[in-house]
Protein backbone atom coordinates (compact mmCIF):
# COMPACT_ATOMS: atom_id res chain seq x y z
CA UNK A 1 0.00 0.00 0.00
CA UNK A 2 0.83 3.05 -1.14
CA UNK A 3 1.40 6.99 -1.81
CA UNK A 4 1.22 6.30 -5.16
CA UNK A 5 -1.31 3.33 -5.40
CA UNK A 6 -4.11 5.69 -3.91
CA UNK A 7 -3.05 8.51 -6.83
CA UNK A 8 -3.32 5.58 -9.41
CA UNK A 9 -6.79 4.28 -8.15
CA UNK A 10 -8.64 7.37 -7.12
CA UNK A 11 -6.87 10.12 -9.57
CA UNK A 12 -9.14 10.11 -12.47
CA UNK A 13 -12.02 10.49 -10.30
CA UNK A 14 -10.44 13.60 -7.98
CA UNK A 15 -8.68 15.15 -10.77
CA UNK A 16 -12.11 15.04 -13.24
CA UNK A 17 -13.23 17.38 -10.44
CA UNK A 18 -10.53 19.25 -9.18
CA UNK A 19 -7.36 21.18 -11.10
CA UNK A 20 -3.93 21.42 -9.68
CA UNK A 21 -1.65 24.13 -9.80
CA UNK A 22 1.36 23.80 -11.61
CA UNK A 23 3.86 22.94 -8.42
CA UNK A 24 0.97 20.31 -7.36
CA UNK A 25 0.71 18.29 -10.92
CA UNK A 26 4.67 18.21 -10.85
CA UNK A 27 4.30 16.68 -7.77
CA UNK A 28 1.45 14.47 -8.33
CA UNK A 29 3.35 12.81 -11.55
CA UNK A 30 6.73 12.52 -9.42
CA UNK A 31 4.76 10.30 -7.10
CA UNK A 32 2.72 8.05 -9.36
CA UNK A 33 6.41 7.74 -11.64
CA UNK A 34 9.04 7.07 -8.46
CA UNK A 35 10.45 3.46 -9.28
CA UNK A 36 8.61 2.83 -12.28
CA UNK A 37 9.51 2.01 -15.38
CA UNK A 38 8.26 6.03 -16.22
CA UNK A 39 11.43 7.36 -15.39
CA UNK A 40 14.00 4.10 -16.35
CA UNK A 41 16.19 2.60 -14.93
CA UNK A 42 18.69 -0.59 -15.21
CA UNK A 43 18.72 -4.23 -15.31
CA UNK A 44 20.68 -6.31 -12.58
CA UNK A 45 22.18 -9.49 -12.91
CA UNK A 46 23.40 -11.92 -10.32
CA UNK A 47 27.29 -12.68 -11.24
CA UNK A 48 27.08 -16.13 -9.77
CA UNK A 49 23.55 -17.25 -10.28
CA UNK A 50 22.43 -15.03 -13.25
CA UNK A 51 19.19 -14.18 -11.32
CA UNK A 52 18.03 -10.61 -12.77
CA UNK A 53 16.36 -7.95 -11.52
CA UNK A 54 14.87 -4.27 -12.83
CA UNK A 55 15.79 -1.34 -10.52
CA UNK A 56 13.83 1.70 -11.09
CA UNK A 57 15.30 5.73 -10.94
CA UNK A 58 13.20 7.48 -7.82
CA UNK A 59 11.92 10.87 -8.56
CA UNK A 60 13.40 12.28 -5.42
CA UNK A 61 11.11 14.70 -4.97
CA UNK A 62 10.88 15.89 -1.36
CA UNK A 63 7.08 14.87 -0.99
CA UNK A 64 7.37 11.72 -2.12
CA UNK A 65 7.35 9.05 0.72
CA UNK A 66 9.95 7.09 -1.06
CA UNK A 67 12.56 9.35 -1.52
CA UNK A 68 13.93 10.80 1.53
CA UNK A 69 16.04 8.07 3.42
CA UNK A 70 18.92 8.41 1.36
CA UNK A 71 18.21 12.59 1.10
CA UNK A 72 17.87 12.46 4.93
CA UNK A 73 21.03 10.47 5.39
CA UNK A 74 22.53 12.77 2.51
CA UNK A 75 21.79 15.47 4.96
CA UNK A 76 22.62 13.94 8.43
CA UNK A 77 26.16 13.48 7.41
CA UNK A 78 26.87 17.30 6.76
CA UNK A 79 25.71 17.76 10.19
CA UNK A 80 28.26 15.14 11.88
CA UNK A 81 31.07 18.45 11.29
CA UNK A 82 28.64 20.55 12.94
CA UNK A 83 27.44 19.26 16.17
CA UNK A 84 28.85 20.88 19.13
CA UNK A 85 29.61 19.06 22.48
CA UNK A 86 27.00 20.38 24.65
CA UNK A 87 22.99 19.64 25.18
CA UNK A 88 20.64 20.44 22.72
CA UNK A 89 16.99 21.87 23.19
CA UNK A 90 13.93 21.15 21.04
CA UNK A 91 10.98 23.64 20.65
CA UNK A 92 8.31 23.85 18.12
CA UNK A 93 6.66 27.17 17.15
CA UNK A 94 3.00 27.13 16.14
CA UNK A 95 0.55 29.16 14.49
CA UNK A 96 -2.93 29.54 15.48
CA UNK A 97 -5.33 28.08 13.47
CA UNK A 98 -7.30 31.40 12.50
CA UNK A 99 -4.35 31.82 10.29
CA UNK A 100 -5.86 28.84 8.00
CA UNK A 101 -7.66 30.70 5.56
CA UNK A 102 -5.10 33.58 4.68
CA UNK A 103 -2.62 30.46 4.82
CA UNK A 104 -4.48 28.74 2.05
CA UNK A 105 -4.43 32.11 -0.03
CA UNK A 106 -0.56 33.25 0.58
CA UNK A 107 1.53 30.22 1.66
CA UNK A 108 4.71 31.66 0.88
CA UNK A 109 4.07 34.69 2.53
CA UNK A 110 2.57 33.33 5.92
CA UNK A 111 5.95 30.61 6.00
CA UNK A 112 8.43 33.57 5.29
CA UNK A 113 7.04 35.38 8.39
CA UNK A 114 6.59 32.17 10.83
CA UNK A 115 10.53 31.76 10.23
CA UNK A 116 11.54 35.25 10.94
CA UNK A 117 9.72 35.63 13.62
CA UNK A 118 10.65 32.61 15.31
CA UNK A 119 13.91 32.83 14.44
CA UNK A 120 14.05 36.79 15.41
CA UNK A 121 12.23 35.69 19.24
CA UNK A 122 15.21 32.95 19.31
CA UNK A 123 18.17 35.61 18.47
CA UNK A 124 16.37 38.11 21.07
CA UNK A 125 16.25 35.89 23.68
CA UNK A 126 19.84 34.42 23.46
CA UNK A 127 21.57 38.05 22.72
CA UNK A 128 19.76 39.27 26.38
CA UNK A 129 22.66 39.16 29.15
CA UNK A 130 19.59 37.85 31.34
CA UNK A 131 19.73 34.37 29.31
CA UNK A 132 23.04 33.93 27.71
CA UNK A 133 24.59 37.33 25.63
CA UNK A 134 25.52 35.85 22.87
CA UNK A 135 24.51 34.31 19.40
CA UNK A 136 22.89 31.04 19.24
CA UNK A 137 23.70 27.85 16.78
CA UNK A 138 20.16 26.39 15.56
CA UNK A 139 18.01 25.29 12.78
CA UNK A 140 14.39 25.39 11.90
CA UNK A 141 12.39 22.93 10.06
CA UNK A 142 8.96 23.75 8.69
CA UNK A 143 6.09 21.18 9.35
CA UNK A 144 2.42 21.97 8.30
CA UNK A 145 0.44 18.70 9.21
CA UNK A 146 -0.86 16.88 11.83
CA UNK A 147 -1.33 13.03 12.05
CA UNK A 148 -4.74 13.19 10.21
CA UNK A 149 -3.17 15.26 7.64
CA UNK A 150 -5.18 18.41 8.85
CA UNK A 151 -3.64 21.79 8.36
CA UNK A 152 -1.28 22.54 11.44
CA UNK A 153 1.83 25.02 10.69
CA UNK A 154 4.55 24.64 13.05
CA UNK A 155 8.59 25.33 13.03
CA UNK A 156 10.75 23.28 14.80
CA UNK A 157 14.08 24.44 16.55
CA UNK A 158 16.81 22.45 17.16
CA UNK A 159 18.89 24.69 19.30
CA UNK A 160 22.80 23.97 20.63
CA UNK A 161 22.68 24.56 24.61
CA UNK A 162 24.51 28.07 25.39
CA UNK A 163 25.75 30.62 23.13
CA UNK A 164 29.12 32.48 21.99
CA UNK A 165 29.44 35.90 23.24
CA UNK A 166 31.18 38.60 21.11
CA UNK A 167 34.37 38.49 23.70
CA UNK A 168 34.71 34.42 22.61
CA UNK A 169 33.15 33.01 25.28
CA UNK A 170 30.86 29.61 25.55
CA UNK A 171 27.71 30.88 28.06
CA UNK A 172 25.50 27.91 28.84
CA UNK A 173 21.81 28.03 30.14
CA UNK A 174 21.92 28.72 34.32
CA UNK A 175 18.16 27.02 35.04
CA UNK A 176 18.10 24.07 33.26
CA UNK A 177 16.42 24.82 30.09
CA UNK A 178 17.08 27.49 27.58
CA UNK A 179 14.11 30.19 27.61
CA UNK A 180 10.61 30.40 29.59
CA UNK A 181 8.16 29.40 27.02
CA UNK A 182 5.49 32.12 28.32
CA UNK A 183 7.63 34.74 27.58
CA UNK A 184 8.50 33.10 24.19
CA UNK A 185 5.19 32.49 23.09
CA UNK A 186 4.75 36.65 23.47
CA UNK A 187 7.97 37.89 21.94
CA UNK A 188 6.95 35.19 19.04
CA UNK A 189 3.35 36.60 18.62
CA UNK A 190 4.34 40.46 18.78
CA UNK A 191 7.15 39.77 16.21
CA UNK A 192 4.65 38.15 13.93
CA UNK A 193 2.03 40.39 14.42
CA UNK A 194 4.18 43.26 13.36
CA UNK A 195 5.18 41.59 10.02
CA UNK A 196 1.82 40.35 9.48
CA UNK A 197 0.25 44.40 9.99
CA UNK A 198 3.18 45.52 7.36
CA UNK A 199 2.37 42.74 4.90
CA UNK A 200 -0.62 44.31 4.39
CA UNK A 201 0.56 47.46 3.68
CA UNK A 202 0.34 49.18 -0.11
CA UNK A 203 2.18 46.81 -2.82
CA UNK A 204 2.85 44.34 -0.31
CA UNK A 205 1.63 40.18 -0.72
CA UNK A 206 -1.26 40.67 1.48
CA UNK A 207 -2.57 43.59 0.90
CA UNK A 208 -5.22 42.47 -1.08
CA UNK A 209 -6.22 39.55 1.36
CA UNK A 210 -6.18 41.73 4.07
CA UNK A 211 -7.21 45.32 2.47
CA UNK A 212 -10.74 45.05 4.01
CA UNK A 213 -10.28 46.69 7.70
CA UNK A 214 -12.94 45.05 9.37
CA UNK A 215 -11.90 41.58 8.31
CA UNK A 216 -8.15 42.94 9.33
CA UNK A 217 -9.44 43.71 12.83
CA UNK A 218 -11.69 40.79 12.73
CA UNK A 219 -8.58 38.50 12.76
CA UNK A 220 -6.18 40.39 14.67
CA UNK A 221 -8.59 40.15 17.54
CA UNK A 222 -8.92 36.19 17.11
CA UNK A 223 -4.89 36.13 17.17
CA UNK A 224 -4.57 38.53 20.05
CA UNK A 225 -7.40 36.42 22.35
CA UNK A 226 -5.09 33.33 23.43
CA UNK A 227 -1.11 33.12 23.79
CA UNK A 228 0.97 31.53 21.18
CA UNK A 229 1.56 27.71 21.70
CA UNK A 230 5.76 27.50 21.63
CA UNK A 231 6.45 23.87 23.31
CA UNK A 232 9.75 22.98 24.81
CA UNK A 233 10.97 19.78 25.14
CA UNK A 234 13.43 18.52 27.35
CA UNK A 235 17.04 18.55 26.58
CA UNK A 236 18.34 16.31 24.07
CA UNK A 237 21.45 13.87 24.65
CA UNK A 238 24.53 13.64 23.11
CA UNK A 239 25.67 14.32 19.31
CA UNK A 240 24.76 10.97 17.85
CA UNK A 241 21.38 11.10 19.80
CA UNK A 242 20.64 14.38 18.58
CA UNK A 243 21.17 13.55 14.91
CA UNK A 244 19.10 10.29 15.27
CA UNK A 245 16.55 12.63 16.56
CA UNK A 246 17.11 15.68 13.78
CA UNK A 247 16.51 12.60 11.54
CA UNK A 248 13.09 12.35 12.77
CA UNK A 249 11.81 15.83 11.79
CA UNK A 250 14.23 16.83 8.86
CA UNK A 251 12.99 15.17 6.13
CA UNK A 252 9.59 13.99 7.15
CA UNK A 253 6.64 13.87 4.54
CA UNK A 254 3.16 14.69 5.23
CA UNK A 255 2.23 10.68 5.88
CA UNK A 256 4.25 7.71 5.05
CA UNK A 257 3.80 4.29 3.00
CA UNK A 258 4.34 2.60 6.43
CA UNK A 259 0.96 4.30 7.74
CA UNK A 260 -1.32 3.37 4.86
CA UNK A 261 -3.75 0.68 5.88
CA UNK A 262 -5.57 0.07 2.92
CA UNK A 263 -8.37 1.48 0.53
CA UNK A 264 -11.25 0.70 -1.37
CA UNK A 265 -13.55 2.31 -4.13
CA UNK A 266 -14.68 5.34 -1.89
CA UNK A 267 -12.29 5.61 1.05
CA UNK A 268 -8.36 5.16 2.09
CA UNK A 269 -7.47 4.23 6.39
CA UNK A 270 -4.18 4.98 7.67
CA UNK A 271 -3.03 4.75 11.15
CA UNK A 272 -2.32 7.92 13.39
CA UNK A 273 -1.32 8.76 16.63
CA UNK A 274 -3.79 8.23 19.27
CA UNK A 275 -3.93 7.93 23.33
CA UNK A 276 -3.13 5.26 24.07
CA UNK A 277 -1.22 3.80 21.13
CA UNK A 278 -2.32 4.52 17.95
CA UNK A 279 -6.21 3.85 15.84
CA UNK A 280 -7.07 3.65 12.36
CA UNK A 281 -8.66 6.20 10.62
CA UNK A 282 -10.96 6.13 7.56
CA UNK A 283 -11.77 9.00 5.58
CA UNK A 284 -13.37 9.37 1.18
CA UNK A 285 -10.82 9.03 -0.83
CA UNK A 286 -11.01 12.98 -2.37
CA UNK A 287 -11.10 13.89 0.68
CA UNK A 288 -7.59 12.37 1.90
CA UNK A 289 -6.56 13.26 -1.55
CA UNK A 290 -7.24 16.97 -0.66
CA UNK A 291 -5.64 16.49 2.97
CA UNK A 292 -2.14 15.57 1.59
CA UNK A 293 -2.24 18.46 -0.92
CA UNK A 294 -2.63 20.68 1.60
CA UNK A 295 0.97 20.20 2.36
CA UNK A 296 2.55 20.83 -1.29
CA UNK A 297 5.63 23.89 -0.62
CA UNK A 298 5.53 26.19 -2.62
CA UNK A 299 8.40 26.04 -5.59
CA UNK A 300 11.80 26.54 -4.42
CA UNK A 301 10.76 27.51 -0.85
CA UNK A 302 13.39 25.94 1.61
CA UNK A 303 11.90 24.12 4.67
CA UNK A 304 14.64 23.55 6.75
CA UNK A 305 16.97 26.64 7.12
CA UNK A 306 19.88 27.25 9.71
CA UNK A 307 20.86 30.44 11.96
CA UNK A 308 23.07 32.38 14.13
CA UNK A 309 26.40 30.21 14.26
CA UNK A 310 25.27 27.86 11.80
CA UNK A 311 24.11 30.70 9.47
CA UNK A 312 25.73 29.69 5.82
CA UNK A 313 27.36 33.03 5.44
CA UNK A 314 30.09 32.42 8.11
CA UNK A 315 29.13 28.96 9.25
CA UNK A 316 32.96 27.76 9.03
CA UNK A 317 34.25 30.67 11.14
CA UNK A 318 31.78 30.68 13.87
CA UNK A 319 31.88 27.02 14.59
CA UNK A 320 35.33 27.14 14.92
CA UNK A 321 35.54 30.14 17.54
CA UNK A 322 32.68 28.06 19.20
CA UNK A 323 34.77 24.84 19.76
CA UNK A 324 37.65 27.35 20.95
CA UNK A 325 35.60 28.39 23.62
CA UNK A 326 34.19 25.00 24.62
CA UNK A 327 38.15 24.05 24.39
CA UNK A 328 36.75 20.99 21.77
CA UNK A 329 39.47 20.10 18.47
CA UNK A 330 38.11 20.49 15.49
CA UNK A 331 36.88 17.29 13.88
CA UNK A 332 39.06 15.58 11.64
CA UNK A 333 37.38 15.89 8.00
CA UNK A 334 39.15 12.65 6.70
CA UNK A 335 38.06 10.70 9.61
CA UNK A 336 34.01 11.60 9.26
CA UNK A 337 34.36 11.34 5.36
CA UNK A 338 36.08 8.11 6.30
CA UNK A 339 33.14 6.61 8.48
CA UNK A 340 30.44 8.20 6.27
CA UNK A 341 32.12 6.10 3.00
CA UNK A 342 31.90 2.73 5.19
CA UNK A 343 28.59 3.85 6.07
CA UNK A 344 27.24 3.94 2.40
CA UNK A 345 29.67 1.15 1.28
CA UNK A 346 28.04 -1.28 3.76
CA UNK A 347 24.46 -0.15 2.82
CA UNK A 348 25.44 -0.18 -1.23
CA UNK A 349 26.92 -4.07 -0.19
CA UNK A 350 23.41 -5.12 1.63
CA UNK A 351 21.41 -3.98 -1.66
CA UNK A 352 23.82 -5.45 -4.12
CA UNK A 353 23.38 -8.94 -2.19
CA UNK A 354 21.87 -11.83 -4.17
CA UNK A 355 18.53 -12.70 -2.61
CA UNK A 356 18.35 -15.83 -4.38
CA UNK A 357 21.49 -17.53 -4.04
CA UNK A 358 22.93 -15.52 -1.16
CA UNK A 359 26.92 -15.97 -2.54
CA UNK A 360 26.97 -13.21 -5.97
CA UNK A 361 26.57 -9.77 -6.51
CA UNK A 362 24.20 -8.13 -8.50
CA UNK A 363 25.93 -6.05 -11.24
CA UNK A 364 24.19 -3.59 -13.59
CA UNK A 365 24.07 -5.64 -17.34
CA UNK A 366 21.80 -2.89 -19.23
CA UNK A 367 19.99 0.29 -19.43
CA UNK A 368 15.83 0.54 -19.27
CA UNK A 369 15.09 4.25 -21.32
CA UNK A 370 12.21 6.26 -19.59
CA UNK A 371 8.69 6.58 -21.01
CA UNK A 372 6.61 9.36 -21.46
CA UNK A 373 4.19 9.95 -18.95
CA UNK A 374 0.79 11.92 -19.99
CA UNK A 375 0.33 15.17 -17.87
CA UNK A 376 -2.62 14.41 -15.53
CA UNK A 377 -5.94 15.56 -17.00
CA UNK A 378 -7.82 18.51 -15.29
CA UNK A 379 -4.09 20.01 -14.86
CA UNK A 380 -4.68 23.93 -14.62
CA UNK A 381 -1.26 26.25 -15.80
CA UNK A 382 -2.09 29.18 -12.87
CA UNK A 383 0.93 29.77 -10.91
CA UNK A 384 0.92 28.81 -7.55
CA UNK A 385 0.54 31.49 -4.75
Amino acid sequence: MTLAEVFRRHGPAYLAKHALSSVKAKVWRAIIACRTAILGGHVETCDSCGVTRHVYHSCRNRHCPQCQTRAKEHWLAKRRQELLPVPYFHLVFTLPHALHTLIALRPRVIYEVLFAAASATLAEFAANPRWLGGKLAFSLVLHTWKQNLGRHVHVHALVAGGALTAEGEWKSPKRGFLFPVRALSRVFRGKFMAALSEARGAGQPLAAALADDKVWRALRQQLLAHDWVVYAKQPLGGPEQVLEYLGRYTHRVAISNERLVGMDETTVRFRVRATPGKRVLSVPAEEFIDRFLLHVLPSGFKRIRHYGLLAPAAKATQLSLARQALSVPEPDPVITATVEDFLQRIGGAEWARCTHCHEGRFVPTAAIPPQRQATPPSTSVRAPP
